[in-house]
């Protein structure tokens, strides 16, 4: 129940960047090229949320298995061996995440110490990039629940979205969509027949 309003609160929150920007960013050509006017804070707050987008989607398409990797190598392996490559892809991910983690938390701490605010928006420059620790700390998070998934066998590896298969699935789909729309030759032979 309370994971089930997690990802709907999750979903909400990256539905609810995604329209913004859009909105922002077709408000603004409206004013820019119908009024010859423009939102001058505009691109710097769309910018800003398509970097909490980003961020936050990173962590929330590990989740839900939503990047797309190529593992063809790995399926091929022995169960020990993908587990094993598995734990250590997420060993290297948290080294990865946790680098930027560092880097993130170095760079807001000066942001705030010296007191600088957005070019457009009177916001605290540190406040509005919050998103990078946020965000790694979040994949760091889900890369460990990922690790414990694997080391507990729930799950076998990242779940990778498999675009090939879904091609497939789809053409598959429309072949008999097709087949379906086509008259069959053999209906009209047996009318005649009758």
């Amino acid at each position: 129940m309370v994971r089930n309003l997690v990802t709907q609160l999750e979903e909400a929150f990256l539905s609810l960047l995604l329209v913004a920007m859009t909105l922002l960013v077709f408000a603004e050509v409206v004013m820019r090229f119908g009024f010859n006017s423009g939102i001058h804070w505009a691109q710097e707050l769309t910018l800003l949320m398509a970097a909490w987008f980003v961020l936050y989607g990173a962590s929330y398409g590990v989740k839900v298995g939503a990047h797309i990797g190529v593992d063809v190598f790995v399926k091929l392996l022995p169960s020990k061996a993908h587990r094993f490559f598995t734990l250590l892809a997420v060993v290297l991910c948290l080294i990865y995440c946790g680098l930027f983690l560092y880097g993130s938390w170095i760079y807001l701490s000066k942001m705030k110490m010296i007191g600088i605010e957005l070019e457009d928006m009177p916001v605290p420059k540190w406040l509005a990039m919050s998103i990078l620790v946020f965000g790694f700390v979040m994949l760091i998070v889900r890369f460990l629940q990922l690790g414990w998934k694997v080391i507990t066998r729930e799950a076998d590896g990242f779940h990778f979205s498999d675009e090939a298969e879904e091609s497939m699935e789809l053409a598959k789909e429309l072949q008999g969509l097709e087949s379906k729309d086509q008259p069959d030759p053999d209906a009209n032979n047996k009318e005649g027949r009758s």
